[in-house]
């Protein structure tokens, strides 16, 4: 029965009777009356031990012990359906063995077969009957009239604890106080409480609780207990509380079960700091915890951040032999994996399995995160493996922690299956899902279809959170659509203020495509709504603010970044506060001679706009102290050489020429080139000059002067570098050789040309088919016809491959040397190794026997 559930009413045991009742009054008429109240079912045969009913008509092996046997069989039945309905936690009662005259004495107290007496039986059947007619339409008094006088107190507490309505025990009791045999006791007033607190008859709970104070009956730990678990079950916590505290002040100790329902009514509404509070005070009064409070407890525990209090519980738990249950180790290796206490979490994870325990879904999918951010996807794979040796069901958490570990394994094709056979299974339903797919894509620098699967899931509309947006965004500004990467940014603002990453996502966008005053107005916009900056976005403005030369913004920045605790330690922030407002008093945990080198690059950029010489040559100084100057130093002038500034370009290499440095052989090239493609020789020469005789002068630096004097019309000033880089040892290649020897040709100094050409054959350098097409063009422009030949057998010799071009130019000189026959043959071969020569040669060949008068070759 439901009314035998409570554990808060064992004390009312004794009071059933055990003594022979007098019968009610019988009459001529019998009748056959069924309740739900059944008959004892431990009893021997019909009740009557002197004739014991067998199990069967004709027994063929009778049982001894006067059927002791069948008794212990319905016994355990019995037990066992009090179990289910007391549910899991539910304490069994030990089956006490008796002797054969102690079983006698327990069957004469049970009235022959009857539980109660059969007028208490007949009273609770007539109790339970008003519940079948409308309120009002029946008087207890008239229902109970016949029973007056015959049942003493015991018996009326046994009717009123078997009614199953509130009602039919609001009624009884008022009977019940009216009869003689009535007084007043805790233990029926804990009856009526318990009844009216299963319904969630709060106030009627407390009226009578008040009643049972007035008439004197002072409340004992079950009815504090019955009063506490009503207002536990049905959420009453305020109340809750302030009874407890009135039970403390009386000394009244509670049992552990009520203190579970308290700890657990409290959790299941979130309430984790009462709940610590009150295992607290649990602990202070001494009373033991089972597994149940310890379950409870080390999850408030966990969720309420005080996870070093929640593995202390749980190692007193494990002391106490009380095995833990599966969500308990589920949330304390989540706890450790939020803290990245790795090894701890793993340990956790081997005791669970060394007590036999199936980790759940929810546990894999914190080990995996925790192999996820370890990279160890070998741990990984195995505990897939368990998982499906255990049959554990994968779910979407699963899969897309599975997407994300093959997106880390560069397993786009994979992670792309994975996605879809999610989809096939119909389990797709997450955004966390959709958007680990899109970032593998964004790592993937696909951000088509990273854009694809956010368009997916706007078509099945799923629900867009912020983090929704904020990787649309990174879509979209992967794929430098501006349009949409705003209208984005502005649905990600209507959900909060905007994180500083998508803030600096804008920016870089807008310094890809070049909109400076845009990234200006962005600027301002997340300055006026407060958005909290961090170094990544810093970086980005202050990178702006020094292109533009806006000292005073850069001033009022840094100012509020290096107060900021947090980053007293940053060496970024602390580099461009201590250059910019060094005077003032900050702390900082960053040494003055410990700069980052990127910030002094920063500040030079600054400096170099607002044309500030004097800080530019302190900031110069302190970046040529760190060990990469030289790297930062060639990025920054590699910017204005592809902005083309020419002033800038000059200023910043002046300052480094003036500290007797230079930068590297390739910077110095690109910044030559720059004044080439300007038409300035004599600035070129004066950065040439300057880095002549440093070691970072090498090959391309000559190179790239070479080309200078010869785009400016300087060709022996061309032949003299090139014989000054092959003096220090610097082969230049077949391409400077031709540039010098094709600009001393045009410019008519054949017999340099011709110097040039004997110097290569001397040094045997490694000349190409566009420098001997170049050497035999020079000497059929100098008139050398006979040095050009020779030209073209120094190529063969050298295993060098003739092109359409040099066929061309030998027609040309065979033809001028009046040596028709040789310029046939270079035709001839020409043709025979499916060259197709050009207009010119024919025209040559046509002229040279039109002169000739070889009318028939014509």
């Amino acid at each position: 029965m439901d009314s035998l559930k409570s554990t808060f009413l064992s004390s009312t045991i004794h009071l059933y009777p055990s003594s022979t009742l007098s019968k009610p009054p019988s009459t001529n008429r019998k009748l056959r009356i069924q309740c739900s109240v059944r008959p004892d079912p431990f009893s021997l045969s019909d009740g009557n031990p002197a004739k014991p009913r067998p199990k069967s008509k004709n027994p063929k092996n009778p049982l001894s012990d006067d059927n002791a046997r069948r008794i212990i069989k319905k016994k355990a039945q019995y037990l066992s359906a009090l179990r289910r309905n007391q549910g899991p936690r539910a304490t069994t009662p030990k089956w006490i063995k008796r002797t054969p005259e102690q079983m006698v004495k327990y069957l004469e107290d049970e009235r022959n077969g009857e539980l109660y007496g059969k007028h208490v039986v007949a009273a609770i059947k007539a109790v339970r009957a008003m519940g079948q007619r409308k309120e009002g339409e029946v008087d207890v008094r008239s229902v109970m009239g016949s029973f007056v006088g015959k049942l003493n107190f015991r018996e009326m507490c046994v009717v009123l604890k078997e009614q199953k309505n509130w009602r039919q025990v609001r009624d009884f009791f008022v009977w019940m106080k009216l009869q003689l045999c009535y007084r007043p006791s805790v233990i029926v007033y804990t009856i009526v409480l318990r009844a009216y607190g299963q319904v969630g008859k709060i106030e009627l709970t407390e009226q009578t609780f008040l009643e049972m104070l007035e008439v004197g009956c002072e409340p004992d730990e079950v009815a504090c207990g019955t009063m506490l678990c009503t207002y536990a079950r049905w959420g009453r916590h305020k109340a809750m509380q302030s009874f407890y505290s009135a039970v403390e002040e009386r000394g009244i100790t509670l049992s552990t079960a009520v203190y579970n329902f308290m700890l657990s009514s409290l959790q299941k509404k979130s309430l984790h700091e009462k709940v610590i509070d009150l295992w607290r005070q649990m602990v202070d009064k001494g009373v033991a915890p089972n597994r149940f409070t310890y379950t409870v407890v080390i999850s408030s525990l966990v969720k309420g951040g005080l996870c070093e209090e929640a593995f202390k519980a749980f190692d007193e738990m494990k002391k106490l032999d009380f095995v833990p249950e599966e969500v308990t180790y589920s949330l304390l290796i989540s706890s450790h994996t939020k803290d990245g206490n790795w090894q701890g979490a793993l340990r956790l994870f081997e005791d669970m399995r060394s007590r036999g325990i199936i980790p759940s879904n929810y546990t894999c999918a914190s080990l995996l995160t925790l192999y996820y951010k370890k990279e160890d996807y070998s741990q990984a794979l195995s505990l897939f493996t368990e998982m499906e040796r255990n049959k554990i069901a994968l779910d979407e958490v699963i899969y897309g922690l599975l997407i994300r570990i093959y997106g880390k394994l560069g397993l786009y094709e994979d992670a792309q299956k994975t996605f879809e056979e999610i989809d096939r299974l119909g389990q797709l339903s997450d955004e966390k899902t959709y958007l680990a797919m899109a970032q593998v894509h964004l790592n993937s620098r696909n951000a088509k279809k990273a854009l694809d699967i956010i368009q997916m899931m706007k078509s099945r509309d799923v629900w867009f959170s912020r983090f929704a947006y904020i990787v649309s965004l990174q879509c979209y500004v992967m794929s430098e659509n501006l349009d949409s990467a705003e209208v984005t940014f502005q649905a990600l603002a209507k959900t909060g203020l905007p994180d500083s990453g998508s803030c600096n996502d804008m920016l870089r966008l807008y310094i890809k495509l070049n909109l400076t005053e845009r990234a200006k107005k962005f600027i301002v916009q997340i300055k006026k709504d407060q958005v909290a900056f961090d170094e990544e976005l810093y970086r980005t403005v202050v990178r702006i603010y020094c292109k533009e030369g806006m000292r005073e913004e850069i001033e009022r920045l840094t100012k509020e970044m290096a107060t900021n605790d947090s980053y007293k330690d940053n060496k970024f922030i602390q580099t461009f506060f201590q250059a910019i407002c060094g005077n003032q008093k900050v702390k900082s945990n960053v040494a003055s001679n410990k700069f980052d080198s990127t910030a002094l690059g920063y500040l030079l950029r600054l400096y170099l706009e607002c044309k500030d010489l004097n800080n530019l040559e302190k900031v110069l100084k302190l970046l040529l102290e760190t060990a990469d100057s030289m790297y930062v130093l060639t990025q920054l002038l590699g910017n204005f050489l592809k902005e083309g500034d020419i002033s800038k370009v000059k200023a910043l290499n002046d300052q480094i020429v003036r500290l007797g440095c230079s930068v590297d052989d390739a910077t110095v090239a690109s910044i030559i080139g720059l004044y080439r493609r300007n038409q300035k020789l004599e600035q070129a020469q004066d950065v040439f000059a300057a880095v002549a005789g440093s070691p970072t002068s090498g090959k391309l630096t000559y190179n790239s002067m070479i080309d200078a004097c010869v785009k400016c019309g300087k060709p022996e000033v061309a032949y003299s570098l090139y014989k000054e880089a092959f003096k220090k040892g610097h082969d230049l290649g077949a391409i400077a050789i031709s540039k010098v020897v094709n600009s001393l040709t045009n410019s008519g100094k054949h017999q340099e040309a011709e110097e040039m050409i004997h110097f290569c054959f001397q040094e045997n350098l490694d000349l190409d088919t566009v420098a001997y097409n170049t050497f035999i063009k020079a000497m059929l422009e100098a008139g050398k016809l006979h040095f050009a030949t020779n030209i073209y057998e120094h190529m063969l010799s050298k295993g060098v491959a003739p092109s359409i071009q040099t066929y061309n130019t030998l027609i040309s000189v065979y033809g001028r040397g009046h040596k028709l026959d040789k310029a046939v043959e270079m035709f001839n071969l020409a043709c025979s190794l499916g060259m197709t020569l050009d207009e010119k040669a024919y025209m040559n060949l046509i002229c040279f026997y039109g002169k000739a008068g070889n009318v028939l070759f014509l």
